[in-house]
């Protein structure tokens, strides 16, 4: 600790606010959590008893703390700050030679932590967590997972040989999956392959199909119907033949992989960086829309980083005297601060989402514009 905060002001900060923010962490987890439990008691039956639920939330806790942590960084440095105002500490720092430099270069050195801390929740154990306990509810309620349309999931993949596991070859093919089960299988599946001008080449309907280790999909039993257009003198008027074939087992190479499959069920928000960007390249290499997960890209790459805003606008109230309002008036004030950057982060993805604004700067303008609130803000108390 002393390499990274190497003057006693700095060590005395951190270890304040670390303390406040990881009781403030913990009550807010405490606090969500017990809402989810409340929320999952209405599907504990059969073999979903209520240990199993508890742990179906706790597993959730990761998840959780990714999204708290700026709030509650935010919360508890506004007391500590508010605290230090109040018995004169801080200004005693002023007068020691802490301006608003420094102050900004030492909370920087404090978020360093926290955006790890971060960055592990939201990038590694979160996902991880949240994928078994979904796993768990699954096993022990037998369901599976599905998609918000009626007609299951849709995805866009390549074409290939009419065996469907030769090379790629100009066309598309679309991919509809009715269900998600365990361990990797799909169900209800069905699949239309067109040619480069988009003739229909073959339906093909399964009833189950499980992902094996040499990376193709087995389906069990297909029925395949196969399109043909006869030679006709008259091109403007051809003549289609159709072949019909059933298959106890079809094996069918396909870049849809499980990992993209229950992607198309999680929100872009809830995904990690890494899945995210392998999504988006699948997207385009498809030719299909990427802004709602390019700005989830962006938001998740910045999100860390704004746990640094949070503590900079806490910072002007360190500056407020004690006659300015109570600890208690000042918390709550910046628990209001924390919610509006929330609400305004959340409402200007969906405003950049609807008019195609640029992604990156759809995800950069909200904590860059309560930065440069938090600037002015220090500005102004500095000079009363």
């Amino acid at each position: 600790m002393k390499y990274l905060f190497p003057y006693i002001y700095e060590r005395y900060l951190a270890k304040q606010i670390y303390a406040t923010f990881g009781f403030i962490l913990f009550a807010l987890v405490a606090l969500f959590l017990f809402f989810d439990i409340l929320s999952e008691l209405g599907s504990v039956k059969g073999q979903y008893t209520l240990p199993l639920a508890l742990l179906h939330v706790l597993l959730k806790a990761p998840s959780r703390i990714s999204e708290i942590i700026p709030i509650a960084g935010l919360i508890g440095s506004i007391y500590v700050f508010a605290m230090l105002a109040s018995q004169s500490e801080f200004t005693i720092l002023r007068i020691a030679g802490l301006d608003i430099k420094r102050g900004l270069t030492t909370l920087a050195k404090i978020s360093l932590p926290l955006i790890v801390l971060t960055l592990i929740m939201s990038e590694w154990l979160g996902p991880y967590t949240e994928n078994l306990s979904d796993q768990i509810r699954m096993k022990a309620l037998g369901s599976t997972y599905s998609s918000q349309f009626k007609t299951g999931i849709w995805v866009k993949d390549r074409l290939r040989d009419e065996d469907g596991s030769g090379p790629i070859r100009p066309g598309v093919r679309y991919v509809n999956v009715g269900k998600i089960a365990q361990d990797n299988e799909i169900k209800d599946i069905r699949i239309y392959e067109f040619d480069d001008a988009y003739r229909l080449l073959s339906i093909r309907s399964a009833a189950s199909g499980r992902f094996d280790q040499s990376g193709t999909w087995v389906l069990d039993d297909v029925t395949e119907t196969r399109f043909k257009e006869t030679k006709q003198s008259d091109p403007l008027n051809p003549v289609y033949s159709a072949q019909t074939i059933t298959h106890p087992i079809v094996s069918l190479s396909s870049e849809v992989t499980p990992q993209i499959l229950s992607v198309l069920l999680v929100s872009p928000e809830k995904m990690s960086i890494f899945s995210l960007g392998r999504f988006i390249s699948h997207l385009t290499e498809n030719k299909q829309d990427t802004q709602r997960h390019s700005i989830a890209f962006w938001k998740k790459v910045i999100y860390p980083f704004t746990i640094f805003v949070m503590l900079t606008l806490a910072l002007p109230f360190a500056y407020l005297k004690a006659r300015a309002g109570g600890v208690g008036l000042k918390v709550f004030g910046g628990i209001m601060l924390g919610m509006s950057f929330q609400l305004f982060n959340s409402l200007f993805s969906n405003v950049g989402l609807l008019g195609s604004w640029p992604t990156l700067l759809t995800a950069l303008i909200p904590p860059l514009a309560y930065f440069i609130l938090a600037l002015i803000g220090l500005r102004w108390v500095s000079k009363t």
